[in-house]
């Protein structure tokens, strides 16, 4: 029998080799991530919450995107528009992100747990012509305080009315054959936000040779083989599921699933047992959940290797995960602007002993350090410094600012541009194993979703009785992290249950349903700077002493 095929050895050679497929002036992103394999390979099985199953070809991929493509050329989308997609996991959202990608056409993924605020956002940020939409999120682009009556953009629904046009209507209407664009490594191909930290989202615009770094990773960290059942549980509204469980899948070719639903124990344990999978990637909230389900996990998983990212991965779930997965998860980390940077890899060539705690080691194509908090100089091996990426000697980076935000843009590189600042702390042993410490810039990471606080405050103050507030991380044992707010109320005799429902309720309408406070905290002020800026860290240490120790 044939060994499995996994990606070369030399992983410094073949990075080279990415590159230089991806990032040629020739390249299509159609062609080599569809039209290149044979019709009859799987590319993805589709699974709905009653187990049932759509399996998806490159063949149908291909014919049906080509109709896609020759659609959304019909409705005026020239190559480098926008078209955005608030769609959930399914067939349909495969097809339409190939046939945007086939017409040369630039993806705007939207979350669909966004509240149209969010959503009106990310569409007017990116000039979006066209927006293509489950029926169920229809509404969310009705005209409204931030949905403009008279949009740009065209809207497309997939099990829609008129006066919308039809997703399944304007396949029927066309034939396939439409050509691949190959626009070259250079082309857009995405058109993501970033969470708003610090201010409102910002743009990242990823162009086709970013899709080498997404390779070279679900390769080597996650050590995809050609004998894989690859699921990535992330969503593909946010960076990871986009990058990895859609470009990185497609990259490779190797059989993947998507679950047309949201997340439960007891369905994630069916999918990962009923269609063998050997290829596990999620968030580690999706561990914590199956973990504190009490759900045992079923017999005879096929598992070989489970991974996580999106925020760090706490000892207590490898803990468990070897007993009811039958192996450990290897922990992560990346960005929106990068892709993946540090990873405990599983591919023999680099794979290491786990050491909790850890990311792991820098991975291949990047040329990461740690540099002192107060100048631009590599630390030694142990200090607590800034994580940074050397862009110099970094074969896979890609990003260099963001749309229309130059100001924001600086922030990110040293003044001689060769210093990527991921904005995150932590360090580095002699032995080359990564820690993270804590985020520069407030991000909170909640069940691996990237939230900046500014949203949530932002959303806060329109309420009437909100004079102003802050938003932080509190630790928790299933998500990681939750969000809680610090509010300073007009009045503080109405400071009660009523006006946290309210405000609850607020941040689900007017931004995300997952996004909203746990916690409400009324106070009287807030702590702050000289200068007047929010001391959100001294509200975290309060919140985190007030907390009993998190059990193992």
């Amino acid at each position: 029998m044939s060994t499995p095929t996994a990606a070369p050895l030399d992983p410094v050679a073949h990075v080279h080799d990415l590159v230089q497929l991806y990032g040629s002036p020739e390249s299509s992103v159609a062609g080599l991530l569809c039209d290149r394999y044979p019709a009859e390979a799987v590319a993805y099985t589709v699974v709905e919450p009653d187990l049932s199953a759509t399996v998806l070809t490159y063949g149908r991929l291909r014919a049906d995107s080509e109709r896609f493509a020759a659609a959304l050329a019909g409705l005026g989308v020239r190559p480098g528009d926008r078209v955005a997609t608030l769609m959930g996991k399914s067939a349909g959202y495969l097809v339409a992100l190939l046939g945007i990608w086939r017409l040369g056409a630039v993806h705007v993924p939207l979350f669909t747990a966004f509240a149209p605020p969010a959503i009106a956002l990310r569409l007017t940020g990116s000039g979006a012509k066209v927006v293509l939409c489950d029926e169920a999120q229809r509404p969310k682009l009705a005209p409204g305080e931030e949905m403009p009556a008279d949009p740009p953009w065209r809207i497309v629904v997939a099990g829609g009315q008129a006066p919308d046009l039809d997703f399944d209507e304007l396949l029927a209407a066309q034939e396939p054959g439409f050509p691949a664009a190959a626009l070259g490594g250079e082309a857009p191909i995405v058109h993501i936000h970033t969470s708003g930290t610090t201010g409102r989202p910002k743009g990242v615009v990823v162009p086709a040779v970013a899709i080498a770094g997404f390779r070279a990773y679900v390769e080597y960290g996650i050590g995809l083989r050609d004998d894989d059942v690859y699921w990535c549980a992330a969503d593909p509204g946010w960076a990871y599921g986009l990058y990895f469980g859609i470009l990185g899948s497609l990259s490779v070719g190797v059989p993947s699933m998507l679950l047309h639903a949201g997340f439960s124990a007891e369905l994630t344990w069916q999918v990962l047992k009923r269609f063998g999978v050997t290829n596990f990637t999620a968030a580690p909230t999706v561990y914590r959940s199956l973990r504190a389900s009490g759900t045992p996990a079923p017999g005879g998983l096929r598992l070989r290797s489970a991974s996580s990212a999106g925020e760090p991965l706490t000892p207590e779930v490898n803990d468990w995960a070897v007993g009811a997965l039958g192996v450990p998860v290897h922990d992560h980390y990346g960005q929106t602007e990068a892709g993946m940077l540090i990873n405990n890899h599983h591919h023999p060539r680099l794979h290491r002993p786990l050491r909790p705690g850890s990311m792991g080691q820098a991975a291949p194509g990047w040329s990461v350090r740690v540099l002192y908090d107060d100048r631009d100089q590599v630390a030694p091996a142990g200090t607590l410094g800034r994580i940074a990426v050397d862009t110099r000697t970094s074969p896979l980076a890609w990003f260099t600012g963001y749309q229309d935000a130059p100001d924001k843009s600086s922030a990110k590189f040293t003044a001689d541009g060769r210093w990527y600042l991921t904005g995150d702390a932590g360090m580095v042993r002699a032995d080359g194993y990564f820690q993270f410490s804590s985020r520069d810039d407030d991000v909170i990471i909640m069940a691996g979703y990237r939230i900046g606080p500014f949203e949530v405050e932002s959303v806060l103050a329109t309420h009437p009785e909100v004079v102003e507030s802050a938003v932080i991380a509190a630790p928790d044992d299933v998500r990681g992290e939750v969000l809680e707010a610090y509010v300073v109320p007009r009045d503080m005799r109405l400071a009660g249950e009523t006006l946290v429902a309210e405000l609850q309720q607020l941040v689900k309408t007017k931004f995300a349903a997952h996004a909203y406070p746990r916690a409400v905290h009324f106070t009287e002020a807030l702590p702050k700077t000289p200068s007047g800026k929010i001391q959100r860290f001294l509200l975290r240490d309060r919140r985190r002493a007030e907390l009993p120790v998190a059990r193992p």
